[in-house]
């Protein structure tokens, strides 16, 4: 790996792992007790390796050669599975999950902090692992030791691979309109009839066989989501010796076609008598399938930290390089053309980029942290941010990729450079996993209000007990503001009407998110308090712009709140056009 990386900073992991969120303190925790510094520093440094030699390298022609379909067979350049097959090698497929079935049981932080590093190489060669692994989490809480057996074991061995299928043609995101059907056959398994759509990963030879968790509605379920249970639906029948026998009924209708994200096969698929093994209980798979769903969340955040991070790191550099121009107070048009990091509109862009990414980092460091400490505060904690989680990286790192692009000028967006990819393959996830409205939905419908608003009023705690510690400057804007969004959520409620309360949600969810992060940046400010260097500087700097430049952003968006404003649920959408 070269001493310098543009795919991303070391330095700034080890500054947040170690110096802001002392992991090493976990060792002391039972769980984790086999592990220390050099275990976790280990597979950092392995899996910036591997990053860096294995996936890195076929991220353009993964683009440019997407995977193709002739009927018969999914083809997938040959470089994915060379690099899945290295990554597996390493454990980090399990590497959070119990010894018991092999895993390593690394903290989640640190295992979030190495699969960054292959989600900022390659994010679409990254996502089978992502899905899989969430696959097989699922699995090991809710299957039973016979599905573990025949399905999760083959999958953290690398055999095979997963998906989740809940979408489908008519009814996208709106889960209760699911029409997938489920007939008991007697013998203790299913029929499973429908059609799934949007399944990343759902078709492809990289494996010996792919285990889909298809949300299907058994015979004589009630209509909604309540009649929705979950399914293990292999696309090759799996004999009692774990051999892998004849294709399931699981046909490929097709694979869609995306503007980004490319490496990773999306699939149309068809079930047709298929065979499909209940998980747990009829009735309670879309409770089972949130587990996948929130961790998906968190990947999908981590993802967008990913792209926008080397965004930043490839524009930084291409900055440095580039010379074009003089200052305004020089122009001596003999005087030699300067580095364009020198203008301060680049200037501004860098900075708001690195602040960006360098902040959503923390924050999925940070609630991957809440795992490995569970209680009920840090469970309720993780619930209220995951919807930020999820959305906040997918809009704001996607800016750092729209920043980069900017500051290459012409090349940015010619295939030349990596950026237009990074931009494009970021696009995407304020889609996935619930587009940016559906968590604007379910962090005000949901998640601040419940238990009596007590995950909002623990947030808002933590939240000013940095912001004291903190330089009153900047600590006192980011008290005033916490004040005023938990004044702004009671008004919101206090007529109990969700129409009128959710009109202008996903202003609600930009606002706490830009607050979360402001929080986020204070403390890793405390965290480098008077350490010196121009790491260190850089910390404060991005601090103090965050806090002066971005933070004001909540303000107008509070006021719009506050107004009551339901232009957006009462228009007519016939003046649209």
């Amino acid at each position: 790996m070269p001493a310098v990386s543009k795919i991303l900073s070391r330095r700034d992991l080890d500054f947040l792992l170690y110096e802001w969120l002392d992991v090493e303190a976990l060792t002391g925790r039972e769980r984790f007790a086999d592990h220390s510094r050099d275990t976790f520093d280990a597979f950092l440094d392995v899996s910036a390796q591997i990053a860096e030699r294995d996936f890195a390298p076929h991220n353009r022609r993964s683009d440019l050669e997407e995977p193709t379909f002739d009927g018969v067979r999914v083809s997938v350049i040959p470089e994915v599975a060379a690099a899945l097959k290295v990554f597996n090698e390493t454990g980090l497929l399990s590497a959070t999950m119990d010894e018991s079935v092999g895993g390593l049981q690394l903290p989640h932080v640190v295992a979030r902090a190495c699969f960054v590093w292959f989600q900022a190489a390659n994010l679409a060669t990254s996502s089978y692992s992502l899905l899989t692994a969430g696959n097989a989490s699922l699995l090991l809480r809710y299957g039973s030791p016979a599905q573990i057996d025949r399905f999760v074991r083959p999958m953290l061995e690398g055999r095979f691979t997963g998906t989740m299928c809940l979408s489908e043609p008519q009814a996208g995101s709106a889960l209760a309109d699911v029409l997938t059907r489920a007939e008991p056959v007697g013998d203790g398994t299913y029929r499973i009839n429908g059609s799934k759509m949007w399944i990343s990963g759902g078709d492809h030879e990289l494996t010996e066989t792919i285990v889909h968790l298809v949300l299907a509605r058994a015979a004589g379920a009630p209509a909604g989501v309540k009649g929705l249970s979950l399914f293990i639906v292999p696309k090759h029948h799996i004999e009692d010796d774990g051999t892998v026998g004849e294709r399931n009924g699981v046909a490929l209708a097709g694979l869609n076609h995306k503007m980004g994200y490319r490496g990773t096969t999306n699939a149309v698929l068809s079930f047709d008598d298929a065979t499909g093994y209940l998980v747990g209980e009829e009735g309670k798979g879309l409770a089972y399938m949130f587990h996948m769903m929130n961790e998906a969340r968190i990947g999908v955040g981590s993802g967008a930290v990913a792209l926008g991070y080397t965004g930043y790191l490839h524009a930084l550099d291409y900055a440095r390089e580039r010379t074009q121009g003089r200052p305004v107070a020089d122009k001596d048009p003999a005087a030699p053309a300067v580095p364009i990091v020198r203008h301060p509109d680049v200037r501004r862009m860098l900075l708001a980029s690195k602040a960006y990414v360098e902040g959503g980092l923390a924050l999925i460091l940070y609630a991957s942290k809440l795992l490995d400490e569970p209680s009920d505060e840090n469970d309720l904690l993780l619930d209220v941010l995951t919807p930020i989680v999820k959305a906040w990286p997918s809009q704001w790192c996607r800016l750092a990729n729209d920043h980069a692009i900017q500051v290459h000028g012409g090349y940015g967006y010619t295939r030349e450079y990596p950026v237009e990819q990074f931009y494009r393959d970021n696009r995407l996830n304020s889609i996935h996993e619930g587009t940016d409205g559906i968590q604007g939905l379910d962090l005000l419908g949901r998640k601040v209000i419940m238990r009596g608003g007590a995950g909002l009023q623990l947030l808002i705690g933590r939240i000013v007990t940095t912001a004291v510690a903190a330089p009153a400057e900047l600590g006192q804007p980011v008290i005033a503001l916490c004040d005023r969004l938990a004044a702004t959520t009671r008004k919101l409620w206090a007529a109990g009407d969700p129409t009128s309360a959710l009109a202008n949600s996903t202003a609600y969810l930009e606002a706490t998110g830009h607050l979360v992060i402001a929080w986020l940046w204070l403390s890793q400010l405390n965290a480098a308090a008077e350490k010196e260097g121009p790491f260190y500087d850089g910390k404060r700097l991005a601090a103090r712009y965050f806090i002066t430049h971005e933070l004001p952003r909540i303000g107008p968006l509070l006021d719009l709140l506050d107004s009551g404003d339901t232009l957006l649920a009462d228009l007519d959408d016939a003046v649209l056009g």
